[in-house]
This record gives structure tokens, C-alpha cells and sequence, in this order.
């Protein structure tokens, strides 16, 4: 299988590689001329051949576009910052289990360390993020918002169907607001969903207040109490089945 990696764009039948992907490209794999591999600019995927490897660049000739495929479904994740090696993880498989923005939230329990230590991360993040779209062979790269306050965050989404994962007892089963909304017609081929994971020690009750002004719906995934990162996976792995199918592009 051919390895996939990200460029900015394509131009005039040729594209060029920069930054990380090129460093991994030929110091790595030490990539020569005439090697084939798949580029993707988040909107199109072509078969490429090296025309040259550089030191700080690759340079490509389009050789032919493949066809891409597109989850029926947009997922935003309002992730809340907890311990940076389990929050790494989470990003990583979100990425791999086809999330499409991620908004850190500065959660009412996070940790005011990891908070004030947060934004020094936001580049490795990205480095993950787009590592991690490559192994997975994405067509497109998660977005990555700038951390934010959780009552800011349930107020900016504009997705139709918002999910704040909770523990308390009046939470709904997922599969209870999830499948009628995956069923419901829509013009849209892609509807969005929000789901909101909170910290170790879950929301605040003020969070739940906001959340709830915010049209967001109090949902459970079960009767156990998770993790953030294993809840993480099993969200979008439930929104992800009840979406469906692929689709091409």
C-alpha cells in the first residue's frame, strides 16, 4: 500500500511537499526519483511520482486522481484538556476514527497547569494530528481550534444535534437520540454532530446549566464510567456506525 501524505496544494499538473511530511519523505524513507505515492490537498487524491528530493522539499509530478472517499457525517469533538500523554492519545485516535475539528476546552476541573501549559502545545498537536490523518489515509487533516472555555465552546458550535457525554443518572442512551437523527431525510449528505467529552471528575454543574441553554443533549454511553480517552473512541465509534457507509467524492 502506498504511503499517503499532505500537500497545499496542487498546481499545473505538479505538487510540492514541505516541512515534516518532506523531512519524513527523504530522510526516512529516503525516497528517490521515480517513486510513486498518493497526495492529498483535503479535497482532491492523486497518484504522484517524485521528480526530485530535497532537503526542506519534495517535488512531484500528478501522474493520475484517485477517487476519495468522505464519512456520511461531520464530527466536532469539544475535547477537554486533561494529562498531555492520555490527551495525545485521544487526538491521535480521533484522527483515525474520523473526527473533523477538535476544540480543546479549558474545562472547570482541567487541570490549571495543563491550562496554562496548553497553547506550547498546539503545534505538536497538529504534528499528530496530520501524522496520524496519514496513517489513516484520510483525505483531509482534523482541524484544530484554539483552546477555549467550555460555556464559549457549547455557544460557538452551530452543529444541529449536540451530545455532552455525562455520568449523572438522567443522561439518555446514546443509541436513543443518536439513531433518530442518523435516520431523519436531510438535503445535506453530511450533517454535523457535536459531542462534548469532559475532564477526570466530569462537568460542573454550572457546565451542565450552559450546556443545556446551548441546546446540548445529555447523553451515556453506558453504565460504566470511562476514561476521557476510551470515551473518546467509543463516541465517535457509535456515531460513526450509525452513520453508515462511505461515500465517494
Amino acid at each position: 500500500m502506498r504511503r499517503r501524505f499532505f500537500v497545499d496544494e496542487f498546481e499545473n499538473g505538479s505538487a510540492i511537499l514541505r516541512g515534516e511530511g518532506a523531512h519524513h519523505l527523504g530522510r526516512v524513507l529516503r525516497a528517490e526519483p521515480g517513486q510513486l505515492f498518493e497526495l492529498s490537498d483535503g479535497q482532491s487524491l492523486w497518484l504522484a511520482r517524485t521528480e526530485s528530493v530535497g532537503r526542506d522539499e519534495v517535488q512531484f509530478t500528478l501522474v493520475e486522481q484517485l477517487p476519495a472517499t468522505v464519512a456520511p457525517v461531520r464530527i466536532e469533538m469539544l475535547l477537554a484538556i486533561v494529562k498531555f500523554d492520555r490527551f495525545e492519545w485521544a487526538l491521535e485516535k480521533a484522527t483515525e476514527l474520523g473526527v473533523d475539528e477538535i476544540i480543546p476546552l479549558a474545562a472547570d476541573r482541567s487541570e490549571k497547569g495543563l491550562l496554562a501549559a496548553a497553547a506550547k502545545r498546539a503545534e505538536r498537536w497538529k504534528r499528530i494530528l496530520a501524522e496520524s490523518a496519514q496513517q489513516a489515509r484520510r483525505l483531509r487533516i482534523p482541524g484544530l481550534a484554539d483552546a477555549s472555555k467550555t460555556r464559549e465552546a457549547f455557544r460557538a458550535s452551530a452543529a444541529p444535534l449536540k451530545l455532552m457525554f455525562s455520568e449523572r443518572a438522567g443522561a439518555q442512551p446514546l443509541r436513543d437520540v443518536l439513531d433518530p437523527f442518523a435516520a431523519a431525510p436531510r438535503e445535506s449528505d453530511a450533517p454535523r454532530v457535536a459531542i462534548a467529552i469532559g475532564p477526570e471528575g466530569g462537568w460542573t454543574d454550572a457546565e451542565f446549566a450552559a450546556a443545556n441553554e446551548c441546546g446540548c443533549v445529555e447523553v451515556a454511553l453506558g453504565a460504566n464510567i470511562l476514561r476521557t480517552e476510551t470515551a473518546v473512541c467509543a463516541a465517535l465509534a457509535a456515531v460513526q456506525y450509525a452513520f453508515g457507509a462511505f461515500r465517494k467524492v
